[in-house]
């Protein structure tokens, strides 16, 4: 018998499969290996998924990597910009019920140690960006969380440094028993934890160790299980290299996955591919690949695409959307963002960035085909989005780690998986795209998905149709530049804060945003 989970309303507790259930486990196939293709200058790799599945907002996310974590038999490996030991990953037992031992704790950081109490054989690592490690001062609890995990035999904790002087390693991914992965743009921290809904005062997004409550969050991720979450897997030890850890093997062969039984995929043998950003620091090359994919999928839509993302700032980025914003026939672009960043210091760069892009933009928009919105709660409540996610004619879905700004495009390290319908064996893929595209202009704009289909048909575009949506609820709001100071333009249009490569971090000369034919300084 196989060793698995039964939840309800106190947590989790460790069962044993029925032999059908044993036997169902095991009939999941590790596909093989496909031979790798020629060096792309935007993919990494290529690899099959038995399945795959986007999660939207961290409400399902945590409660479903509670259940994959439950399932490891070899290893945990999970790799992040933050983590906060102290954030509820689901159901289960508080400090107030104590004795009942054999229940799983709420919180992360006990969870964590009471797993690799009881499974022996179970190794933990956890790779975080150094830079944010002083955090853990001011999180109470979370510095006895990181002493006991320090002291456990089977967790190791480790800081990464390896980035230059204001680069960070900014990937979110995981990966248990290198059968099943994560990868997207949700962290293991606080204030992230939302539902689909967005409640305007919703009582459990509440901040850990406090009475203060966090505003709405939108975010997404995607799971990975089979050959895929083997190359995520081979990716995360060389990363943990890199930051100086001492080198592990791979996990053995094993038919039994750790999927989240309650889930039910929306892509079954689908291709994945893997793209990167890394900065050049020591004998590591600078890695473009993310960049270098959004020049071709921009490029490559016929018809629209679909963007949520924290930031518009990136100059490839913007120049990639102008120059298909000036053809005869321009495709629609479509982009979710929050209404301001998050931080005074994120504000000053990204911010007036984005309207001199967009204003930028508009210069050669003579369809108005390009949009950019906010989502509100029903009450008129900002929504933050910090979402990576891009769909393109309902043929390409892609999520990752990587913002709309020109750290993702060259400084942090930074991971994007994507399911591209024009590859081999991928056609099948379009249906569940374009339901998940529906789905999310669904939940920005609070009807139903029937309703958004209806409104498409009508309207022939997703901007009208945002626009024709009832504003009585939850909505989309166009997004309106306002007017910049002459130093909020000079650092905008010199990228001050938001360089393009490690050594303009602190140049005293950039060629800023504007210097290609498609992307010209808005003229007032």
């Amino acid at each position: 018998m196989a060793l698995t989970e039964q939840a309800d309303e106190r947590g989790i507790v460790l069962t044993t499969d029925t032999p059908q259930q044993a036997h169902e486990a095991q009939a999941v196939v590790i596909p093989e290996a496909p031979e790798q293709e020629p060096h792309s200058r935007s993919v990494w790799r290529y690899a099959r998924a038995s399945r795959a599945h986007a999660v939207i907002d961290a409400a399902d996310y945590f409660e479903l990597m509670r259940e994959a974590m439950m399932r490891a038999r070899q290893r945990i490996f999970l790799i992040g910009w933050d983590f906060d030991t102290r954030i509820l990953v689901g159901g289960g037992r508080r400090w107030w019920n104590l004795p009942l031992k054999q229940v799983s704790p709420a919180r992360l950081g006990p969870f964590v140690v009471w797993l690799a109490n009881r499974r022996k054989q179970l190794d933990i690592r956890v790779l975080k960006w150094n830079f944010g490690a002083f955090k853990a001062v001011f999180r109470g609890v979370m510095m006895l969380d990181l002493l006991r995990w320090w002291r456990h035999p089977r967790i190791v904790f480790k800081l990464d440094s390896a980035h230059p002087l204001g680069c960070s390693h900014h990937q979110k991914i995981a990966v248990i028993d290198d059968r099943f992965a994560v990868c997207g743009g949700i962290d293991m921290a606080s204030d992230r934890w939302d539902t689909r809904e967005h409640l305007d005062d919703d009582p459990r997004r509440k901040r850990p160790g406090s009475s203060k409550h966090f505003g709405p969050w939108h975010d997404c991720t995607m799971l990975l299980e089979g050959e895929a979450a083997r190359v995520l897997g081979e990716f995360g030890r060389k990363r943990w290299e890199q930051a100086g850890g001492k080198p592990f093997e791979a996990c053995r062969p094993q038919q039994t996955s750790p999927w989240p039984a309650r889930i039910e995929a929306e892509f079954r043998d689908v291709e994945i591919g893997i793209a990167r950003t890394r900065s050049h620091f020591r004998e590591e090359r600078e890695v473009r690949e993310i960049e270098a994919l959004f020049e071709e999928q921009i490029a490559r839509a016929k018809h629209f695409i679909y963007l949520e993302n924290q930031y518009f700032s990136s100059r490839r980025v913007a120049e990639a959307i102008a120059a298909r914003m000036a053809e005869p026939d321009p495709p629609e672009v479509v982009l979710i963002n929050p209404q301001s960043s998050d931080g005074w210091l994120e504000q000053a760069a990204m911010d007036g960035a984005r309207i001199r892009l967009v204003q930028s933009i508009a210069q050669v928009d003579h369809r108005q085909r390009f949009s950019v919105w906010h989502p509100l709660t029903a009450g008129g409540r900002p929504i933050y989005v910090h979402s990576k996610l891009t769909i393109v004619d309902d043929e390409i879905l892609r999520i990752g780690s990587a913002n709309l700004n020109n750290r993702s495009m060259g400084l942090d390290s930074e991971c994007d998986v994507f399911i591209d319908c024009a590859r081999p064996g991928n056609g099948h893929c379009k249906a569940a795209i374009k339901r998940l595209r529906i789905s999310l202009l669904a939940e920005h704009c609070g009807i139903h998905d029937e309703q958004v289909a209806t409104l498409l048909e009508q309207h022939g575009s997703m901007a009208a149709m945002i626009a024709a949506a009832p504003q009585g609820g939850k909505r989309l709001t166009a997004f309106v530049p306002h007017e910049l100071t002459e130093a909020e333009q000079a650092l905008a249009d010199n990228e001050v804060l938001d360089p393009e490569r490690p050594e303009e971090m602190l140049s005293f000369y950039r060629k800023g945003l504007f210097r290609s034919r498609f992307l010209r300084r808005p003229v007032h």
